[in-house]
């Protein structure tokens, strides 16, 4: 191993248990767990704990684990730090899916995290699909208000028979409720948790015109602070009538009271979505003529959005200002912790 990657890992180590996060109170996992090697092994780099796990990209190979088991609603959460430098073409994706069990009627929720060219930061996109609605993509896309590449953030995916939330830290960034409207579109087969970074020259940064310069390599994505709670099952379990009773682990997971999007977290949410949300799905009209049932519109954000659903020039308040902003981590927040894809960059 190349021994600055290996001098980092070190360091790594050391401030990951320095910072074993204060504001969670449930048990973290270690690595063996609750997750297993899903490729580029020799990519995929543990602490001698568990508590820690790099994923790298070269020439030979991307890296992904995935959790041992599937979860029938719950909360996916890791702290990550991103690749630094020059990542265009680069794709870390932290989600959960069901595509290698249900082929053509999965479900999936995504953070995907999208490098840039230097000089340019890193966008971070999520997405919500039901049943194999790969042809409603309900895609939302955000500047980060800090350098992801700089210090751990937590992104954590909530998942309920009524709602999805979003979280960056202990902000929400996004909310999906379900509504019969709806229908098949609202996720609700079992999923498994994936974590990945891999090659997505073809797409992701500028639709494909700046790809992986691999001179840079190798980029290296940094986890810890796993952690996973909800109904576990069996992958073999796949059959919603075949499964296991989960009231127990579905009222663990509403007592976290990460489930509830209270006032205060209503406005938050808005606040950080009028600042840094760049491209939403549901003011897309020329993709979509017809509104999702689930888009919950707001004026003060329609205004801000071409028909393509991209953000207008001076459409909010970027600049260097946003990334000196952090949002406000509580002191205190109780929780517990496919293969490369997919669409072309808007």
């Amino acid at each position: 191993m190349d021994p600055h990657i290996l001098m980092s890992f070190v360091i790594t180590i050391f401030v990951a248990t320095m910072m074993v996060t204060a504001g969670f109170d449930v048990p973290l996992l270690a690595f063996e767990e609750g997750y297993s090697p899903l490729f580029g092994e020799g990519n995929l780099i543990r602490s001698v704990d568990g508590r820690n796990v790099h994923l790298i990209l070269n020439h030979n190979s991307g890296a992904g684990f995935i959790s041992t088991e599937m979860y029938h609603h719950g909360l996916f959460s890791a702290s990550i730090k991103l690749p630094s430098d020059y990542t265009a073409g680069i794709v870390v994706a932290f989600y959960t899916s069901n595509g290698d069990v249900f082929e053509k009627n999965h479900d999936e929720l995504d953070f995907e995290f999208l490098g840039n060219i230097r000089g340019k930061e890193w966008r971070v996109q999520t997405n919500v699909y039901g049943n194999g609605s790969v042809s409603r993509g309900r895609e939302e896309r955000y500047n980060l208000p800090f350098d992801p590449t700089k210090e751990f953030h937590r992104y954590s995916i909530i998942w309920t028979t009524e709602n999805i939330i979003f979280y960056i830290d202990d902000t929400p960034i996004r909310e999906v409720r379900r509504t019969e409207a709806m229908g098949g579109d609202y996720p609700s087969k079992p999923m498994s948790l994936y974590a990945t970074i891999w090659d997505a020259s073809n797409w992701a940064t500028s639709g494909g015109r700046y790809k992986v310069d691999y001179s840079y390599a190798p980029f290296v994505s940094e986890f810890t602070d796993l952690a996973l709670l909800g109904c576990r099952l069996d992958p073999l379990q796949q059959i919603p009538s075949a499964m296991k009773n989960c009231s127990a682990d579905d009222a663990e997971l509403m007592a976290t009271g990460l489930a509830a999007m209270t006032p205060e977290k209503r406005q938050a949410m808005l606040a950080f979505r009028q600042r840094y949300m760049t491209y939403s799905f549901c003011y897309d009209t020329k993709r979509y003529p017809v509104t999702f049932p689930d888009c919950d519109l707001v004026e003060s954000e329609r205004s801000r959005f071409r028909d393509t659903g991209h953000l207008r020039p001076g459409g909010n308040n970027r600049a260097t200002a946003a990334r000196r902003v952090k949002p406000a981590k509580s002191r205190r927040i109780r929780v517990s912790g496919t293969y490369p894809k997919k669409q072309a960059d808007m």
